[in-house]
């Protein structure tokens, strides 16, 4: 069993502006430790899958950076999109690379930008579930094991009773992110987890489903996987995206198919939503904060500063994001945090690209 990785790597991580910019999103940066975090990604997926059958795909402003930072990966399995489309576009376009190399190949499918503590279980737990979609022609999906009333994520319900050995259960049904009271419903119930956004199938699999619940996306895959290889590749790519929908897998394929099934983590992840994300999962002092850089702290608690770059003096605050770049300076309550897009947005309204 030949297994391939598409490493989803386009998104512009506008929740931690100031340091993500569109050029350098979250993906490209250094935040855990010393490697960024698609370098993260690409090392752990190694460990089961070799370098020269991952794929990354992303968009052409990132790309230069990503090839700086990823010299293992071959140049040409770095795939760029004209326009962002979400995850179904993005997934079926690497899938017809990947199925030209091997029709029964299993594909992981990852995003670039999530934490994943226990490596070694990470591993198993795709293994599991390679075994398993090669063997039935299966959809399956990682789901995590929820551990609060989470509000910022999607679920997947499961048929409990229906186990099918190891860790694996077929689907019943995929929920949108709740609020606080339905998602306490959810923890209750012990049928619902996390939807990660990790999948495994087989590339023919997935470009099936496609064309039985997405016809408009695999008329224009069928057109681009007739380009490939030729020099009318990249415009045919332009011409199909131009008419493309914007919607993602999870809508377009795991909520109508009926092959999806979810194998169970275990191991810990988090997909690094946010500026309080990363407060919660980084080491903090004896009052409960986290200071990058040469930061003076009096009676301040439960506080995130980011400043690298100069030093900043910190009197008697609670509960603050601070994040402090060379041309930009955010400060938020911890529990405003996903409002930093709103940011974003309005600095795209008024043209201000040089803070982009």
């Amino acid at each position: 069993m030949r297994i391939f990785a598409i490493i989803m790597a386009g998104g512009v991580g506008s929740r931690f502006w100031p340091r993500s910019r569109e050029k350098t999103p979250k993906q490209l940066l250094g935040i855990f430790g010393d490697d960024t975090m698609i370098q993260a990604t690409v090392r752990r997926i190694n460990k089961l899958v070799a370098l020269d059958d991952i794929y990354i795909i992303t968009n052409e402003l990132q790309k230069e950076e990503m090839q700086k930072q990823l010299p293992g990966v071959d140049p040409q399995h770095i795939l760029t999109e004209p326009f962002g489309r979400n995850t179904a576009a993005c997934i079926g376009l690497a899938s017809l690379y990947i199925k030209q190399k091997s029709d029964e190949a299993v594909t992981m499918v990852l995003p670039a930008d999530h934490l994943i503590h226990d490596e070694d279980a990470f591993i198993e737990n795709l293994k599991e579930a390679a075994d398993f979609a090669c063997e039935k022609k299966a959809l399956v999906t990682i789901g995590i094991s929820p551990t609060r009333p989470e509000t910022g994520y999607g679920y997947i319900q499961v048929k409990q009773q229906q186990q099918l050995g190891g860790n694996i259960y077929p689907v019943n049904s995929f929920a949108e992110k709740p609020n606080y009271a339905t998602a306490v419903r959810f923890l209750e119930s012990g049928e619902f987890y996390w939807n990660s956004g990790m999948f495994i199938w087989q590339a023919d699999a997935i470009l099936e489903e496609i064309q039985t619940y997405m016809p408009e996306l695999y008329f224009g895959l069928e057109k681009i996987n007739n380009a490939i290889g030729t020099d009318n590749c990249a415009q045919t790519i332009y011409d199909v995206y131009v008419n493309l929908k914007s919607i993602s897998i999870d809508y377009g394929i795991m909520e109508k198919s009926k092959r999806v099934y979810l194998i169970k983590s275990s191991f810990r992840w988090s997909d690094v939503g946010s500026w309080e994300e990363v407060f919660l999962l980084s080491e903090k002092d004896a009052d409960g904060n986290t200071f990058v850089g040469d930061v003076y702290s009096d009676l301040s608690m439960d506080t995130y500063i980011y400043s690298p770059d100069k030093f900043t003096a910190a009197i008697g605050v609670e509960n603050l994001i601070v994040i402090n770049t060379p041309d930009a300076l955010l400060i938020c309550r911890r529990d405003q945090a996903q409002k930093v897009k709103q940011v974003v947005d309005s600095l795209k309204m008024q043209h201000k690209t040089s803070l982009l």
